[in-house]
């Protein structure tokens, strides 16, 4: 199997290009959105909702979602499994709907390597989006609502936070999705900023009081090293970042850098939140006893 090495400032990498994970075998419906994704049947019996690399956003959005989806999961965070799905030429042409839809025309989803993230629940049935605020206390995982902040600002995700809820037998589960704007989106780059990456239902966050709420997540992101983000990486199909070793590399360069300054960006954006954060406190000062006596 052919490699893909990179120079890093830390240590040469090289990357196994994969065979594909999954070949599509049926469509089932485009999916809303602007990557204009679709729903897919795959040859391992499961669905997986699919993006092209032809997709109206950028091709390097099928990256974020391999790499964000992987680190997340490294996190310990919930996310939905993903895969690397073939999707043959003979499958475009007899499927009339496998097209991409620009402003004055279309033309057909592109073939080879595509990027799958399997559909939560069933095709048949309809997977809630949102939950009215009196099920949140019904979430199962909803600490991870709290992690996810922590992760989100660590890959500089421009895009508001989605999640998807699945009615299990007594509860719902949350699951993270679509990662796709994670690293500021095709730009590969990172530009801190207080609002993105929250979830439209700021009710969610109404727990946390000071930065040791973002435990585990702070702390497991901190214990992250370069493998760590080096191994989630591995297997990314090189045409989705048109062959530029160098630019992934630079990437994950970047996020090893990021790992020790989320806890700090939080401590500072907190208490300036007050519409995420309303019960955040500010940490009590205490006057020496010197002072104190002097008074």
């Amino acid at each position: 199997m052919p490699t893909v090495p990179f120079e890093t400032r830390d240590a040469r990498i090289a990357f196994n290009r994969p065979s594909s994970n999954v070949r599509a075998l049926k469509q089932i419906r485009r999916m809303r959105g602007g990557s204009q994704s679709h729903l897919m049947k795959c040859s391992d019996g499961n669905y997986y909702v699919v993006k092209f690399q032809n997709n109206p956003q950028h091709k390097r959005i099928l990256v974020n979602e391999f790499l964000g989806t992987r680190l997340a999961e490294k996190m310990g965070l919930p996310t939905t499994p993903c895969a690397i799905v073939r999707v043959s030429e003979t499958l475009i042409a007899q499927t009339s709907n496998l097209v991409v839809e620009l402003p004055r025309y279309r033309v057909p989803c592109s073939a080879g390597l595509q990027f799958g993230s399997r559909y939560v629940g069933n095709p048949s049935s309809k997977t809630l989006q949102t939950l009215p605020r009196y099920e949140l206390p019904h979430v199962s995982n909803s600490s991870a609502f709290v992690g996810m902040v922590v992760f989100d600002k660590w890959v500089c995700n421009i895009d508001g936070r989605q999640f998807l809820f699945e009615l299990g037998h007594k509860a719902y589960t949350m699951v993270a999705i679509d990662q796709g704007f994670c690293f500021y989106g095709g730009e590969w780059n990172f530009h801190d900023a207080p609002m993105w990456g929250f979830c439209w239902d700021k009710s969610v966050y109404r727990g946390v009081k000071s930065i040791e709420d973002f435990e585990p997540w702070l702390s497991r992101l901190e214990g992250f090293n370069m493998d760590t983000i080096v191994e989630a990486a591995d297997g990314i199909p090189t045409e989705w970042y048109d062959h530029d070793a160098s630019a992934l590399g630079r990437l994950l360069e970047q996020l090893n850098r990021r790992r020790k300054k989320i806890r700090q960006l939080l401590v500072e954006w907190g208490p300036k939140l007050p519409l995420i954060f309303p019960h955040w406190e500010m940490p009590k000062l205490t006057v020496p006893v010197s002072l104190r006596q002097t008074a």
